[in-house]
């Protein structure tokens, strides 16, 4: 049976349009957002409920949605008494949105289970046009009984759902996922502003290697906004940079190299030293289009 009442806690670029399609889907939920105002603005057009509390919100639900910015953001909704895990009735299931460490998926994973409750870590992938879209992809560590009472709620607003391994697996897949992209995105960087001194005809260019082996999503959706030097349509690079820091963290604990994703860090330092700190991660071109 799937669950009927829902949380989501935190209503940000992403959240806010997760929830309203777990409310489109016929599924009573409550929210709760730091700033009441975004609240008060999702329940006006969802016409669902808001509480003044993570802990109120989540305390008659049977799935508590997290999608929240830092590690930190995480233990603030989750510890304290008006927190999450003292709140919550048993057996309910906590599914967390956010990117954070592997080792705070694990933490908190231990600590429900000593409570009887279940932990997934389901960080997630697609930008805000994803989650607006409803086709997000959602990479998932945890135990399976949880993941399968879940899976049918996450197709909500997930178009891939997969439940990857144990605790923490779902925020190392996100790791192996933002160093994917940054390398794509800085190549396409350089490919576009290459194109645009040879000048081509970069429409017809990208009409063609978009259909082969180049063809990636950040092709297919950045480059028109890229070529215009127009970068306000996802991701910003502050966030990109703090999934990054967490990348180069867990490449110490386990021993990887990541000296391409270093570098491109240290692109993106640049860009916040000029004030984009809230461009979207595809600004790299602004450094290479000069």
């Amino acid at each position: 049976m799937i669950a009927k009442k829902v949380t989501f806690v935190g209503l940000g670029v992403m959240g806010y349009p997760m929830a309203g399609h777990l409310k489109n889907n016929n599924f009573e939920v409550t929210v709760f957002n730091r700033t009441r105002e975004k609240s008060d603005d999702w329940v006006k057009k969802y016409q669902g409920l808001a509480e003044t509390t993570p802990g109120k919100a989540s305390q008659n639900s049977e799935i508590v949605f997290i999608c929240v910015g830092r590690d930190d953001d995480l233990r603030e909704v989750m510890e304290g008494h008006d927190g999450i895990i003292n709140s919550v009735k048993e057996n309910t299931i906590i599914v967390d949105h956010t990117t954070t460490s592997a080792n705070i998926a694990k933490e908190y994973s231990n600590i429900c289970k000593s409570r009887k409750l279940h932990f997934l870590d389901a960080p997630i992938s697609g930008g805000q046009a994803g989650a607006e879209n409803g086709q997000l992809s959602i990479m998932i560590g945890g135990e399976e009984s949880p993941f399968e009472e879940v899976k049918p709620v996450l197709a909500s607003y997930g178009k891939a759902i997969e439940l990857i391994g144990p605790s923490g697996s779902g925020q190392l897949t996100k790791m192996i996922n933002q160093i994917c992209i940054a390398g794509l995105v800085q190549g396409l960087s350089e490919a576009l502003a290459f194109g645009k001194k040879s000048n081509l005809d970069m429409e017809k260019v990208l009409k063609v290697i978009s259909k082969g082996a180049a063809q990636s999503w950040q092709m297919e959706n950045r480059y028109k906004t890229m070529l215009d030097g127009k970068f306000n349509f996802g991701f910003a690079v502050d966030w990109m940079r703090k999934d990054l820091s967490i990348c180069f963290d867990e490449s110490k604990k386990n021993g990887s190299k990541l000296p391409i994703t270093e570098i491109i860090d240290k692109y993106y330092a640049e860009i916040q030293s000029t004030g984009g700190n809230r461009f979207d991660t595809s600004s790299l071109m602004t450094l290479v289009d000069k």
